[in-house]
């Protein structure tokens, strides 16, 4: 039976969205921002740092200073409290531990942060891609308040460090067609969407239900 449902997704594609909908119709716990503010509880410290480094690689600037800054003074004290540096490296090892946590709990809609490739040898796992055509998530972008120049460079950008970070830290290519049940293309709408991944979802508990009836 399908437990966990993760969505991986292209920038712009409205994928944030589609998943809160599914946990909504589900009763499922959406994993998503959640994800970031379990990160910085673990780690102890500022959830908008977290956001600042979540999917992409370190800048060749941080990644030196950080070089200089390890076995001198890389663990600081502010407000009392133990922070760790915060860096990608660190992100790519925290991601892992939590996507595994999360999926042992079970009914949870996980998105992104390499989870799909994380749980790929689960059973009670859907993962989904949701991408869409430049215009559309050039649209979608301009309806939540982005300037164009804006959208324009952010559709460029994201999706390039999330590819990097993928390929640096896990040595895959991004997305890897292979990790997924279900590929869509967000501009059908998001309510199709989401009754697309509902539907399939029923069909593999319907026939995992008959082989375990004929077992």
């Amino acid at each position: 039976m399908i437990r966990n449902i993760v969505i991986e997704r292209e920038y712009g594609s409205g994928a944030g969205g589609i998943a809160k909908k599914i946990a909504d119709r589900l009763g499922w716990k959406l994993w998503d921002h959640a994800i970031t503010e379990e990160i910085a509880r673990r780690l102890h410290c500022d959830v908008k740092a977290v956001e600042e480094h979540e999917e992409r690689c370190d800048s060749a600037l941080y990644r030196l200073m950080k070089a200089f800054m390890r076995g001198s003074y890389e663990d600081r004290m502010v407000g009392g409290g133990h922070v760790e540096l915060l860096d990608s490296d660190r992100l790519a090892e925290i991601f892992e531990q939590i996507a595994l946590d999360i999926a042992k709990q079970g009914n949870a809609v996980i998105v992104g942060r390499g989870a799909t490739w994380f749980l790929r040898d689960r059973e009670d796992t859907f993962t989904v891609f949701i991408f869409a055509p430049r215009e559309e998530k050039l649209r979608r972008l301009l309806a939540s308040h982005k300037t164009v120049a804006e959208a324009e460079e952010l559709i460029e950008r994201v999706d390039q460090e999330r590819a990097a970070f993928i390929k640096h830290y896990y040595g895959r290519n991004w997305p890897q067609r292979d990790l997924y049940h279900l590929m869509i293309n967000s501009k059908v709408g998001d309510d199709l969407v989401v009754q697309t991944i509902l539907t399939e979802i029923d069909l593999l508990n319907q026939r995992e239900k008959m082989r375990s009836g004929a077992a």
